[in-house]
């Protein structure tokens, strides 16, 4: 559908909403301005490159509007042997989304014999997002974070996604969904080249934290009922999540550690 010519003095310029709504009229999606319509993520996901490859990280809380509708929701998941993936978004859609991209990927491999390059794993899932425009259009929008293991480079990347299906790679790290802003705050004061597994999984751990301390829609470590963040390390030898003991056990240590400091209110 050709886009309708506006005069100068009537343009609705950047504002993608204002355009939407200025073309679709009543159909147009309920919403003030560009960013309001993109920024409907309900979850915080990170991945941080280090020394042996990716560590990924998300939370486990979803919400529907101000309430909390799940508290164990999985969102990071491997997306085949040596490449995972995380959503932030429209749960529903996403967890979809997921199942589709790891059917098509063990698809593909058996197919040819041998698994799709990184490479071409990050174009598809940029090809499934660009897909599901139409339902981002109604403010389901969905936006996953994709890394993996490079065999043929032999190091971690990232890569990131926009709801046009915009593919982009992140040399170093990257968190994304309403607490992304707190949680890429503390990886980048945090990173350095060359990490440690443990101290990019304290890394993570700590993004999580922040992130969850400021955004209500992000879930922090749920102590009295055992329920922590989902971490998984993306190596050589293949994805494989971080025990819940572990991962409790960072969080144990961060908490201690910021109570002496007397960083807890």
């Amino acid at each position: 559908m050709p886009l309708p010519p506006f005069p100068t003095t009537d343009d609705p310029g950047p504002n993608f909403g204002e355009l939407l709504r200025r073309v679709l009229g009543e159909r147009a999606v309920p919403t003030a301005n560009a960013r309001d319509f993109v920024d409907t993520h309900a979850t915080t996901i990170s991945a941080v490159r280090y020394a042996d490859g990716v560590i990924m990280a998300g939370d486990r809380r979803a919400t529907a509007g101000s309430t909390i509708a799940q508290r164990t929701v999985e969102k990071v998941h491997p997306a085949d042997r040596h490449s995972g993936v995380a959503i932030a978004g429209s749960a529903g859609f996403g967890l979809d989304m997921i199942k589709m991209f790891q059917l098509q990927l063990e698809h593909y491999e058996k197919l040819e014999g041998s698994p799709l390059s990184l490479e071409g794993k990050a174009n598809y899932l940029a090809t499934m997002v660009r897909e599901h425009l139409g339902l981002a259009f109604q403010g389901f929008v969905v936006v996953p974070l994709f890394a993996g293991y490079d065999l043929k480079r032999q190091r971690g990347r990232i890569f990131t996604y926009d709801p046009t299906g915009g593919r982009y790679e992140e040399a170093e790290f990257h968190a994304d969904g309403s607490g992304g802003r707190d949680a890429r705050t503390v990886l980048k004061l945090g990173y350095t080249e060359g990490m440690a597994r443990e101290a990019a999984i304290e890394l993570a751990v700590q993004a999580l934290y922040e992130a969850a301390d400021e955004d209500s829609a992000t879930g922090g470590p749920d102590v009295v009922r055992g329920i922590y963040p989902t971490v998984a390390t993306i190596t050589n030898a293949g994805f494989e999540r971080v025990g819940e003991a572990e991962v409790a056990e960072r969080f144990g240590a961060l908490i201690t550690r910021k109570t002496e400091e007397g960083h807890v209110r």
